[in-house]
């Protein structure tokens, strides 16, 4: 009797590959060009560097548009996530109307290698209720968001039957130098914490961490930063030598793009992906898209040994290398 209840409580549930499957279907791997090299899933956060100008919000626009279109409508076939985001802008300079430009260029998009069906001013209005749009103008704001979310995330499953899948944070160091020059300064109350830039890092890091404990999300978070190219000389050993015995040597210089991190630590260990982003010196290749600006990516966290180009038009980015 005791031998059976010992080998009942030792004998597995499932097998490894059932776990894994389930697991996977569970939390599916998101495609999200231009970043759709790395797999990301629910729970990883992910921060898009960048300076200003390199289409950071673009990329925040472009994997809205997939998370609130849905994967079929009316017989055609959008690949879409059909869920929710939830968009914090932190710049305050959000254009509503780049991503509305951008989903009808997705819709008409896909109605075009679909039947061929008039502009569905329904899908529009569905996929614009699933987008949740807060604007904050400082830290406290911030932080009064991230403390009342859930309330919010979950009214709205309840009135529309409909999850958040992403958590955007437009600028995540918006308020970097405010909080900073407010270090130290006390709050009344001996017994709180004085306002303090590691401090509000903290508490952002803390709220968002028990946020996803009650609402699987991926978050995707942009920071603004200056880019320098660090240029050193490589010297280059070759076989060849000359007459009097001296080998040959051929200097190239070799250009490093850097940025100074300057987010608290706290912030920096909070971060599972990072992708550095800049505008490109030369167009696009394609002729097609002579007139487009191209950019680049390159992962840092994991770091791949590969740069990415991509352009924007109306209807969202493009892959061009």
């Amino acid at each position: 009797m005791e031998m059976s209840l010992v080998k009942g409580w030792i004998r597995a549930d499932e097998s490894a590959k059932e776990m894994l499957s389930r697991v996977l279907a569970e939390r599916p791997s998101l495609v999200l060009p231009p970043l759709h090299r790395v797999p990301l899933r629910v729970g990883n956060v992910v921060e898009v560097v960048g300076p200003s100008h390199s289409a950071k919000t673009e990329i925040l626009i472009q994997a809205a548009v997939n998370c609130i279109l849905p994967e079929q409508w009316g017989g055609v076939h959008y690949g879409g996530f059909d869920r929710g985001v939830m968009f914090i802008d932190l710049d305050c300079r959000f254009d509503i109307l780049r991503l509305s430009q951008s989903l009808k260029g997705r819709i008409l998009e896909g109605q075009d290698k679909g039947p061929n069906i008039a502009y569905d001013g329904e899908l529009f209005a569905a996929c614009m209720r699933r987008f949740l749009y807060v604007r904050c103008y400082s830290s406290f704001e911030f932080l009064a968001t991230l403390k009342t979310m859930h309330c919010r995330l979950q009214k709205e499953r309840e009135a529309r039957g409909v999850s958040v899948l992403f958590l955007m944070i437009d600028s995540i160091g918006a308020f970097y130098w405010v909080d900073r020059g407010s270090t130290s300064l006390p709050l009344g109350d001996y017994h709180r914490k004085s306002l303090s830039l590691q401090s509000v890092s903290d508490a952002v890091v803390r709220e968002i961490r028990k946020l996803l404990l009650v609402h699987p999300m991926l978050v995707l978070a942009t920071k603004s930063t200056n880019l320098w190219e660090r240029s050193s000389t490589e010297v280059k050993r070759t076989s060849r030598t000359w007459s009097h015995g001296t080998s040959e040597s051929e200097t190239q210089n070799v250009h490093d793009v850097r940025y100074r991190e300057f987010m608290p630590s706290v912030w920096q260990s909070f971060v599972t992906h990072r992708v550095l982003v800049r505008a490109s010196d030369s167009k696009s290749p394609t002729s097609n898209h002579q007139d487009n600006s191209s950019y680049s990516l390159e992962w840092l966290l994991p770091a791949l040994n590969s740069v990415q180009k991509f352009i924007v038009k109306d209807a969202g980015i493009w892959i061009v290398a």
